[in-house]
């Protein structure tokens, strides 16, 4: 399997404690995550006057208007380092059927009527390609927006829809990203940590994560 989170366990790591993401991932991800928050902000106060505060908090409306397409850029790359390192891990198993005809009770916290789930379950999987998709449209429809000079105008319609598209689409990671601030502070206690630290108890894997538990805990106790 292409991850050596799964494929190791880390001596320095806290007793009963698992590697959950390498640093690699972990830098991966909050590269992602402060290019995002920039351009969520930013884009917010460029799109409506009553957000334009925001764009005084970031040094002013010239200099965000200027920065926002650059940090673009930023999320763009980060988004694909994502997409290369766990797309592979995000295809859909009979697992992570049943554990969508359970979310009610993963909505309610009641994880003892959850069916065990991989390193990702299903409403993981679920934010990762929503992202993915609205990533590749904020990408494409933001070069659009930055560099209107190189689009003729006999396309000019190509100008208008990036106009409601990437607003849309920027709407719909908003949505995403409460959606996964509720999964990984409220609905799994623990895993907003484990993004930053590495680990997660062995307690925590065997409860949000069992499948991936014991792939891990039995390769290291076949070594």
């Amino acid at each position: 399997m292409n991850n050596r989170a799964e494929a190791r366990v880390d001596e320095i790591l806290p007793s009963g404690h698992i590697l959950r993401y390498s640093f690699r991932e972990r830098l991966m991800h909050w590269i992602n995550a402060f290019a995002y928050l920039y351009l969520m902000l930013t884009g917010l106060g460029i799109w409506s006057p009553w957000l334009f505060w925001l764009l005084i908090a970031f040094g002013g409306p010239q200099i965000s208007r200027m920065l926002h397409p650059w940090v673009g850029l930023v999320f763009a790359f980060s988004l694909t380092w994502m997409f290369l390192t766990w797309a592979s891990q995000m295809h859909t198993t009979k697992e992570d059927k049943a554990w969508m005809k359970s979310m009610n009770h993963y909505v309610r916290n009641e994880d003892e009527e959850m069916p065990p789930a991989g390193r990702y379950n299903m409403g993981q999987k679920l934010l990762f390609w929503g992202f993915v998709f609205c990533g590749v449209l904020l990408f494409l429809s933001g070069l659009v927006l930055w560099l209107p000079e190189y689009i003729p105008w006999d396309a000019r319609a190509l100008r208008y829809a990036a106009v409601l598209i990437h607003p849309a689409a920027a709407m719909l990671t908003i949505g995403l990203f409460l959606i996964h601030i509720y999964m990984s502070v409220f609905a799994e206690r623990g895993a907003f940590k484990s993004i930053i630290r590495g680990d997660v108890s062995q307690a925590f894997a065997k409860r949000h994560h069992r499948l991936w538990w014991e792939r891990v805990v039995g390769s290291v106790s076949r070594r």
